[in-house]
C-alpha cells in the first residue's frame, strides 16, 4: 500500500496540536520530516523524525507533500521552495500577508499541486450540510451567516509557542488582525456548502477592546456579501468574544427550513447540527461522524498526491476570495 511522504514547515500550535496528529492518524502517511528556524521548536519529536532548521534538508529527505504552517507573511518564499523542487504544497490559510504575495504564489505553484488549507471544508457537520443543501432539504438557500471568535488579548501566545509576540496582530507578519485570520474560513465555506462562491463583499473593521501595539490590527469585523444567483452571506468575526459566550455559529437558511450548526466552528471534530422544518417549526437534530477536519484534510490531500482523487479546490479560486476579502477591507468603511 502506498503512502504519502509527509514533511511539515512551522512548528507552532497549528502543527504540534492539529497537524502532526493528523498525518499520525493517517494509515497512508508518514512524517519523514520537519523544519523550523527556531531550533527549540523540534524539540520532543519522534527519533526516527528528521528535524531541522534548513528547508533544503527537509527537501532532502525526499517527501512527497509538504504541509505549511509558518505565519502568513512566511507562506510565499517556503511555498516557492517546495513548489520549485517538484513538491506539492497544503500551505495554512489565508494564502499570504498580501495580494501580492498571494498572486505570485500561484504563479510558484505552476504544474504542481499547492492548496490551501482550509480545514473546515472537512468537518463532518459541514460536509453534512453541503450534501443537505445539496439535496435540497432546505430549499432554495437565501442566506448564509455566520459568527466566529475568540479571545485574543495582546500578549496571548499559543501553546508551544516560542513567539515573543503575537504575530496574529502585526500587520507585517499576519495582513491584518481578526478579519484576515477569521474571515477566509467564513467565505471558503460558504462556497463550499453552496457549490458557489461570494462574489460581492462589504467589510467594516473594529478595534475597541485590545489595546494592540499595530494600530492597524483590527479585534473585530462584520462583513456582508452576496453570490452571484444572490443568496447573501454575513459573518462577524472577533479577537475579543470571550470564550465563555456562544461565539461558534453557522447557519444556512433557506425556503423550506434552516440548518444551525453550534461549535462546529474550530480545529476539532465536535459541537451540533440541527435542522428547523420551515413549515412545522419542528427541530430535528442531525448526526454527523466524528472524524477530525485536520484529519480528513490530510487524508484527502494524500489521496490527490497519489492520484487517487482530483482536489476540489483550485488554488485561483482561493486566489479570487484572498482578493475578495482584502479589497473589501481596503475599501474605505461605509
Amino acid at each position: 500500500m502506498v503512502s504519502t511522504r509527509w514533511g511539515v514547515v512551522g512548528l507552532g500550535w497549528v502543527a504540534r496540536d492539529h497537524v502532526l496528529p493528523a498525518i499520525a492518524a493517517d494509515p497512508r502517511a508518514r512524517l519523514v520530516g520537519v523544519c523550523d528556524r527556531d531550533p527549540a521548536a523540534l524539540d520532543g519529536l519522534p527519533g526516527d523524525v528528521v528535524a531541522t532548521t534548513d528547508l533544503d534538508v527537509l527537501l532532502g529527505e525526499r517527501p512527497d507533500a509538504v504541509y505549511v504552517a509558518t505565519p502568513n507573511h512566511a507562506h510565499l518564499p517556503v511555498v516557492r521552495a517546495v513548489a520549485g523542487a517538484g513538491v506539492p504544497v497544503l500551505c495554512e490559510k489565508p494564502m499570504a500577508h498580501t495580494r501580492e504575495d498571494a498572486g505570485a504564489m500561484v504563479d510558484a505553484a505552476g504544474e504542481v499541486l499547492v492548496a490551501t488549507a482550509f480545514d473546515q471544508r472537512f468537518h463532518p457537520a459541514h460536509r453534512r450540510i453541503a450534501a443537505l443543501v445539496a439535496d435540497g432539504r432546505v430549499g432554495t438557500v437565501t442566506a448564509v451567516r455566520i459568527v466566529y471568535g475568540c479571545w485574543l488579548p495582546p500578549a496571548w501566545t499559543p501553546p508551544h509557542s516560542r513567539a515573543d509576540t503575537n504575530w496574529r496582530v502585526d500587520t507585517a507578519l499576519a495582513g491584518g488582525g481578526a478579519a484576515i485570520d477569521l474571515a477566509p474560513h467564513g467565505l471558503d465555506l460558504a462556497g463550499t456548502l453552496l457549490g458557489e462562491d461570494v462574489t460581492s463583499l462589504t467589510a467594516v473593521t473594529r478595534r475597541r477592546v485590545h489595546p494592540y501595539a499595530d494600530p492597524a490590527a483590527d479585534d473585530g469585523a462584520v462583513l456582508v456579501g452576496a453570490t452571484a444567483t444572490g443568496t447573501l452571506f454575513s459573518a462577524h468575526v472577533s479577537f475579543a468574544l470571550p470564550d465563555a459566550l456562544p461565539r461558534r455559529r453557522l447557519e444556512v437558511v433557506g425556503t423550506r427550513g434552516q440548518l444551525v450548526a453550534e461549535d462546529t466552528l474550530g480545529q476539532v471534530a465536535g459541537g451540533a447540527l440541527t435542522f428547523l422544518d420551515a413549515a412545522t417549526g419542528d427541530a430535528e437534530v442531525i448526526a454527523f461522524d466524528s472524524d477530525g477536519p485536520f484529519e480528513r484534510q490530510v487524508a484527502a490531500f494524500g489521496a490527490a498526491v497519489r492520484g487517487e482523487v482530483a482536489w476540489p479546490y483550485p488554488l485561483a479560486r482561493d486566489l479570487a476570495l484572498h482578493d475578495l476579502l482584502l479589497t473589501a477591507l481596503e475599501a474605505p468603511c461605509p
